[in-house]
C-alpha cells in the first residue's frame, strides 16, 4: 500500500474541519462525517469525497474521530450506526477527543475484538494549526496502530509524542495538558482584570507581560481577542467545564486533590451560566469584569 491512504475524519468542528482539509492537501482521500450537513457540504467542495461513511467504512484505512467527549466517541465507534464493525481488520481509529485514560483502554479493548487498531491520539494546537497541517498528538498505542497511523498522522501533525504502547498514556498525558491549558486561560484573565482595576490597560497588559516571566502562550493568544471585543469562537467556555471537569474526574479516582483545577472550572461555569458558553474562552474574563463592576474593550461602561 502506498502512503496515500483513505481517511474518514468523523466530526468537522473547527479542528476536525481543519484536519480533514489538512489531510486532504497531503493527497489523501478524505471522507468528512458531522451531524451538521452543511459543514459535510463544505467539505465537499473543499474536494472531499462523495458518498455516505457507511459505503466508504470498508474500504478505509484509517478513521480519525474528532468529536466532543467520550460518550460521542463511544457512539461513533460502536453506537447504533457505529463504524468500527464495518472496517476492515487493519484498519486504524485515531481518537482524538480529551477523554479519561481507562476509557482509552476499553476502547482500545473493544477495537481489538474486531481486529482494528486503535491509537490513543489527543490533539493539542487549536484551530489555526489543525487548519495548516501544524498540530501537536500525544499518542499511545501498539506498534503496529502508530505504523497503521503514522502516514495520517504525517498530514495534520508536525509534533506526534510516542508515550507508550497502548491506550491511556495519550490521554493521561491530554488531561495534563488540559489542565495547564484551562489554569492559564482563567489566570490571564484575572489577572488582566486585576490589571485594570490598578489603572493597567489590557493594551499595557499585553504589551509588557508577554516579555516578563508571568507569560505563558495562552495568555499571549487570548489576550488580543479581549482587546479586540472579539469574542468569536476558536475554543469555546463550554469546552472547559467538560475537559476540566475530567481531569477532576480522574484526579478523584487517584485520590489527588487540584485545588487550583477547581477553582478555574467554577469561573468557567460561572462564565457559562451568564450566558456565554458559546463563545470564545477568553470571555471568562467578563466573570471577572462583571464581578468587578469593569468594562472590557468593545463594552459600553
Amino acid at each position: 500500500m502506498g502512503s496515500k491512504k483513505k481517511i474518514a475524519v468523523i466530526g468537522l468542528g473547527s479542528m476536525g474541519y481543519g484536519i480533514a482539509c489538512s489531510a486532504l492537501k497531503a493527497g489523501h482521500r478524505v471522507w468528512g462525517h458531522d451531524i451538521d450537513a452543511a459543514r459535510m457540504t463544505a467539505f465537499r467542495a473543499e474536494g472531499g469525497a462523495e458518498g455516505t461513511l457507511a459505503d466508504a467504512a470498508a474500504g478505509l484505512d484509517a478513521v480519525v474521530v474528532v468529536v466532543l467527549n467520550a460518550a460521542q466517541t463511544e457512539s461513533v465507534l460502536f453506537g447504533e450506526e457505529g463504524i468500527v464493525r464495518n472496517l476492515t481488520p487493519g484498519a486504524v481509529v485515531l481518537s482524538s477527543a480529551t477523554v479519561a485514560p481507562d476509557f482509552a483502554r476499553e476502547m482500545e479493548a473493544r477495537c481489538a475484538a474486531y481486529e482494528v487498531l486503535y491509537l490513543d491520539a489527543p490533539i493539542s494546537g487549536g484551530a489555526l494549526k489543525a487548519a495548516s497541517g501544524e498540530l501537536s498528538v500525544m499518542a499511545s498505542g501498539s506498534a503496529a496502530a502508530f505504523a497503521a497511523a503514522r502516514p495520517v498522522l504525517e498530514g495534520f501533525a508536525t509534533t506526534v509524542f510516542e508515550l507508550g504502547d497502548a491506550a491511556g498514556a495519550g490521554s493521561a498525558m491530554k488531561a495534563v495538558n488540559q489542565l495547564l491549558a484551562g489554569v492559564h486561560i482563567a489566570a490571564m484573565a484575572e489577572a488582566l482584570t486585576f490589571g485594570m482595576t490598578q489603572g493597567v490597560a489590557p493594551e499595557t497588559f499585553l504589551k509588557v507581560i508577554p516579555k516578563c516571566a508571568g507569560t505563558s502562550w495562552m495568555l499571549e493568544n487570548r489576550t488580543p481577542h479581549i482587546i479586540a471585543g472579539d469574542y468569536a469562537p476558536k475554543s469555546t467556555v463550554n469546552i472547559w467545564p467538560k475537559d476540566l471537569g475530567i481531569v477532576l474526574d480522574i484526579a478523584r479516582a487517584s485520590s489527588f486533590s487540584a485545588p487550583i483545577t477547581a477553582a478555574a472550572l467554577q469561573q468557567f461555569l460561572a462564565a457559562s451560566g451568564m450566558g456565554l458558553g458559546g463563545e470564545d474562552d477568553a470571555a471568562v474574563a467578563k466573570v471577572y469584569a462583571r464581578n468587578a463592576g469593569l468594562s472590557l474593550p468593545g463594552e459600553k461602561a
